[in-house]
């Protein structure tokens, strides 16, 4: 219970707000998750950066990709301001540090991660039926979760990636899939009724994938800094980026599926 009322509480709100809420709402939120998001990243990966002032200033050049995304200019101009002010940052804190190329990897890949990719789901929110493709998109990545956690424990036998994440199986990943594609037909009836089924279903499968890539790109942060958890803000259910993993990678790939081969 002192997990699964807090995350059903979280699936509401987040529910109604694809639902209901305004654009610029939704804007706003993933303005602040993504703020959130990045300071989970600077204290998992640059212990060194303590201070909460240097940890905000960092975390908001993470986030501009996300905030240009909302506006006219696009998410590419974000990621360009925030390369051009990180490397500000870097020229200014090399007197204070002797490792600096090891610190600008390391943020970069944090504007990619957090900002960029988070960026894309702004951009879905602002397609034609937007939100009902992120709730299907959701629905795919908290399904593909959970049906491979249950199938992982009943049948797992065959590890996926042991030095990665010990606990994941290919046979969880079969689940995952088949819960997945189950849910995400499911919500597309719901809300897509005039959906292509030949376009969803290969969608649901790839989306499956990239989500699980993303699970697994988290968790190779984690290990390499010796992180249990990115956070703790979610009562039970870890920091932000543990449960935006997913959606990190399959964000994206269902953006670029929906402009470039979705409906017209």
């Amino acid at each position: 219970m002192e997990r699964t009322l807090p995350g059903l509480a979280l699936a509401a709100c987040w529910l109604l707000l694809l639902l209901r809420g305004p654009f610029f709402l939704f804007w706003g939120v993933m303005v602040l998750v993504a703020l959130i998001g990045g300071m989970e990243y600077v204290k998992m990966c640059v212990r060194h950066e303590s201070g909460l002032f240097r940890t905000l200033i960092l975390a908001g050049i993470f986030v501009l990709p996300v905030v240009t995304s909302g506006l006219k200019a696009s998410a590419g101009t974000g990621l360009f301001v925030s390369f051009f002010l990180l490397a500000c940052y870097i020229l200014f804190h090399f007197r204070f540090v002797t490792n600096s190329f090891e610190d600008l990897c390391r943020y970069s890949f944090g504007i990619l991660y957090i900002g960029f990719l988070t960026s894309h789901l702004v951009l879905i929110r602002q397609l034609p039926d937007g939100a009902a493709w992120l709730v299907i998109l959701s629905a795919i990545t908290a399904g593909s979760d959970s049906g491979a956690y249950y199938c992982g424990r009943a049948f797992g036998r065959i590890k996926l990636c042991p030095n990665i994440s010990p606990k994941k199986t290919v046979e969880g990943v079969v689940g995952g899939l088949a819960a997945g594609i189950a849910l995400s037909a499911f919500f597309a009836f719901l809300l897509l009724p005039a959906v292509n089924w030949l376009f969803l279903l290969p969608v649901a499968a790839l989306l499956t994938g990239a989500g699980i890539l993303g699970d697994l790109t988290e968790s190779v942060i984690k290990r390499g800094t010796d992180t249990k958890d990115s956070g703790t803000i979610l009562a039970g259910h870890g920091g932000i980026l543990d449960r935006m993993d997913s959606l990190l990678f399959a964000g994206p790939a269902l953006y670029y599926l929906l402009v470039l081969a979705g409906p017209k």
